[in-house]
């Protein structure tokens, strides 16, 4: 059966090739994006060639957001899921970073998916039936040295969407993570910096350390040709496939390694949230998704 999607974040890499291989298989779609003009025009033409509906939306701006989707539910005729993709990267060492570069960083990934949660779900609730899927990543689970601000957002954003799986289930809606391993693109050379330089000297070497291992870390993705974003897009596609209620709360997408001890993590993390919440009586609030 055709879905009405809603994907934010379509002028990333992961964004334009979910937006591009789900209207492939016949999905409608809306993407979105700050502007469709500027930076974005030529991969917003593409979107648009390939079948994708734009929406401009910038999930830093509540008044963006609402108004944003409420012409996606208008293009779309309705609402059958939304993909919360939308994000930022951010590297360096963590001192350097104020508490405003932080903001920056949480702004998007984390407070812009609570706006656009806002904005959809009671839509949602109102039908009875919804799904979500979060795009988080491997170190929203394990944080690595000078990513620490990118995995303290993915970390909240996991734990937001804990919290909205079992909050929304009552509501016929369910919840999906996403966790990508990195991935050759754009986004890694796109990263925020941290603003206070002036400290960076009390470092002394390591100061060069996080554009080295960043760097170092990007030859290391690019020399495995599985690790490319067109996984991300084609494991969103299967998980949107699987019938409603069967889905697993969390896929992890990598081939580098870190797939198995994630996976291994995250079902420690279910049979403890499984205890934890027998044990409080609320166990039927995890009923809508495998593990």
């Amino acid at each position: 059966m055709t879905k009405k999607i809603l994907i934010t974040g379509a002028s990333g890499a992961f964004g334009s090739l979910i937006c591009k291989t789900l209207a492939a298989a016949g999905q409608k779609v809306v993407g979105t994006m700050r502007s469709i003009d500027g930076k974005n025009e030529s991969i917003a033409q593409k979107l648009q060639t390939a079948g994708v509906e734009l929406v401009e939306m910038d999930v830093t701006d509540e008044n963006s957001v609402k108004v944003g989707v409420v012409k996606a539910l208008g293009v779309l005729g309705g609402l059958d899921v939304v993909i919360n993709n939308a994000g930022v990267g951010a590297n360096g060492i963590q001192e350097l970073f104020t508490a405003e570069d932080m903001q920056r960083v949480f702004d998007v990934n984390v407070f812009g998916v609570q706006r656009v949660m806002r904005a959809v779900l009671p839509h949602f609730r109102n039908q009875g039936k919804g799904t979500i899927v979060h795009i988080s990543s491997c170190i929203g689970r394990v944080t690595t040295p000078f990513l620490g601000v990118y995995s303290a957002s993915k970390y909240a954003l996991e734990s937001l969407a804990e919290g909205y799986r079992a909050e929304l289930a009552g509501f016929g809606i369910e919840s999906c993570i996403i966790e990508p391993g990195g991935m050759p693109t754009a986004f890694m050379g796109g990263m925020l910096k941290p603003n206070d330089t002036e400290r960076s000297a009390e470092y002394g070497d390591m100061a060069q350390a996080p554009d080295a291992s960043l760097n170092a870390y990007i030859q290391y993705i690019e020399s495995n040709p599985l690790q490319r974003p067109q996984k991300i897009a084609d494991a969103t596609a299967e998980l949107l496939k699987l019938p409603f209620g069967e889905k697993p709360f969390r896929t992890v997408v990598d081939f580098m390694g870190l797939k198995e001890p994630i996976e291994s993590y995250n079902e420690a993390l279910h049979q403890t949230t499984q205890l934890i919440y027998t044990a409080n009586g609320v166990a039927d609030l995890l009923n809508l998704n495998k593990n």
